[in-house]
């Protein structure tokens, strides 16, 4: 019931007026919006992705626009300190800036995401205004949607935190490889819109469609849509080389990083099919290392091993500017290793003040008045072909590249064996930010029903079944190999391989369609004070 309603019914606010208590309120959104973040990893508490949108819901049921809006920010608020504060890790440690301005800055980033709980509250109220089917059932969880594709594409986006990806062991977990994280998304709407209907309305049935809606899927949960051969697998070794963030860009200390992750890997040579290392964890420029890439590729080439790498590319353009990529790079393949040979992965979707500056006229002043470090990398193709080791096809992404579905699934292929992520989540310490990055990593292969490997420098580093199950996986801020056997022979589409997310906007479509023609009927409001 919505906490106005709450209060009048206890003569809290019988003589005085309620903006006095409205502090409780903006307090009540902020838990709500905290709770949130228990639904993602590490705490995977799936129910609390519910518990926390049924109270955004409860408290936008307010016939001030303007009251709900803001109490859904303190929501988002909520949600979003406590969900993205370990950016801040990676802002303090690596920006060079006062404390203050750093502070400032994830505030900023927080208030800018709050905005969009905050405008799906005004456009709600504003459309559908009645308490009723329309709004609860198909407007809210519509717009919703319309909102978090908007946070995914504008400022190129930052689709984090999306509660789809908090059921990954949850019973909605049968929807991803027939409609995507994103149908999972919708689902949890209308479930919480029908708790909050069955609420304010003091009705049944919608707690009955609720409970139906949320555990029917548990009998396709443990469907394959892929076909595996289990006696054809091969020995994978991922390499984590846990080297501190703060001297791995230090030109004294690059060949003590190569020689880290040669040594892990060398007792594998002609034992292990694939050898993969993190990104950039050769982390210097390729052509500064042509000499032993090449000695290394014929070593491997000899012991019938490949390995995949991260590394930096640098090209000069027909201005001689010099740009950079953020590359995967194969050695050991029958043809010898030579510089921009085809089989290569350049990152397309670069993390803004991290790999890029944005508004570069706005934000290159500030940059230079506190003689900040920016990278300045160039984006690869958004379409890239597959990378191939010992003719075994790889899609692949570079570390926040793994949080665009839409993306993975564009560049999936029939022929692909492996789903392939490599990071390097040393920015963010010891904090949540690595296990909600390893959490959405987990989603991309119940997706499209493919084994997952996850090279990471300080974890964390696994192997993923496809589907989305955890087969091996090594502890964080170690220094070690996880080695392992994988199975190859995995065939066969998931529905969302083929369709991507078009089935979940025609219902969207159909939805604000059905919102709009009976929100028409005239219905009486449930008016709160």
């Amino acid at each position: 019931m919505p906490i106005s309603l709450i209060l009048q019914k206890n003569n809290i606010n019988k003589k005085i007026p309620f903006y006095k208590y409205q502090w409780l309120q903006y307090l009540i959104a902020l838990i709500f919006g905290f709770c949130g973040t228990l639904a993602f990893s590490p705490f995977d508490i799936w129910l609390a992705a519910l518990f926390s949108l049924f109270g955004l819901q409860l408290l936008i049921c307010n016939d001030s626009n303007k009251q709900a809006t803001l109490l859904a920010f303190f929501w988002g608020v909520g949600l979003f300190s406590s969900g993205i504060s370990w950016i801040y890790i990676g802002i303090s440690n690596f920006s060079g800036m006062p404390v203050i301005i750093n502070i400032l800055l994830l505030i900023l980033l927080i208030f800018y995401l709050s905005l969009y709980p905050s405008l799906f509250a005004y456009l709600l109220n504003y459309f559908f205004p009645k308490f009723n089917i329309a709004r609860f059932i198909f407007a809210a969880p519509s717009i919703w949607q319309i909102i978090e594709y908007l946070r995914s594409k504008v400022l190129t986006g930052f689709p984090w935190l999306q509660f789809g990806y908090s059921q990954i062991d949850g019973p909605l977990k049968g929807i991803a490889p027939i409609f995507g994280v994103e149908m999972i998304t919708l689902l949890l709407l209308i479930i919480s819109s029908c708790l909050v209907f069955a609420l304010i309305k003091y009705k049944i049935v919608p707690i009955i469609i609720a409970i139906i809606l949320l555990y029917t899927p548990i009998i396709i949960k443990n469907y394959h849509w892929f076909t595996q051969i289990k006696e054809k697998k091969i020995q994978i070794i991922l390499v984590q080389g846990n080297i501190q963030q703060h001297l791995k860009w230090q030109p004294k200390f690059i060949k003590q990083i190569i020689n880290t992750y040669v040594n892990l890997s060398k007792p594998y040579f002609g034992n292990a099919k694939i050898i993969i290392w993190p990104e950039s964890a050769i982390p210097s420029i390729e052509l500064d290392n042509n000499l032993w890439l090449t000695s290394l590729d014929k070593v491997l080439h000899l012991k019938n091993t490949q390995l995949i790498t991260g590394i930096i590319d640098s090209k000069l353009n027909k201005q001689k500017n010099r740009y950079f990529f953020n590359k995967i790079i194969i050695l050991g393949e029958n043809n010898p290793y030579k510089y921009s040979i085809n089989n290569y992965y350049h990152k397309h979707h670069l993390v803004p003040f991290g790999e890029f500056l944005p508004l570069k006229n706005i934000f290159r002043p500030i940059i230079s008045l506190f003689n900040m470090s920016i990278s300045e990398f160039s984006k690869g193709n958004y379409k890239q072909q597959q990378l191939i080791a010992g003719n075994i096809h790889f899609t692949a992404a570079i570390c926040y590249e793994i949080i665009l579905g839409t993306q993975i699934r564009d560049n999936f292929k029939l022929n692909t064996d492996f789903l392939l992520t490599i990071s390097n989540d040393a920015w963010f310490g010891c904090s949540i930010g690595p296990w909600q990055h390893f959490q959405i990593a987990r989603m991309r292969a119940l997706e499209l029903g493919r084994p997952l490997l996850r090279a990471t420098n300080n974890g964390i580093t696994a192997v993923i079944t496809p589907n989305g199950d955890i087969q091996k996986k090594l502890p964080q801020f170690t220094r070690s190999v996880l080695n392992t056997k994988v199975i190859i022979a995995t065939s066969g589409l998931t529905p969302y391989a083929r369709w991507s997310n078009f089935p979940m906007w025609i219902l969207v479509s159909l939805f604000i369609i059905i919102a709009y023609l009976l929100n028409k009927n005239k219905t009486n409001k449930f008016i709160i004070y």
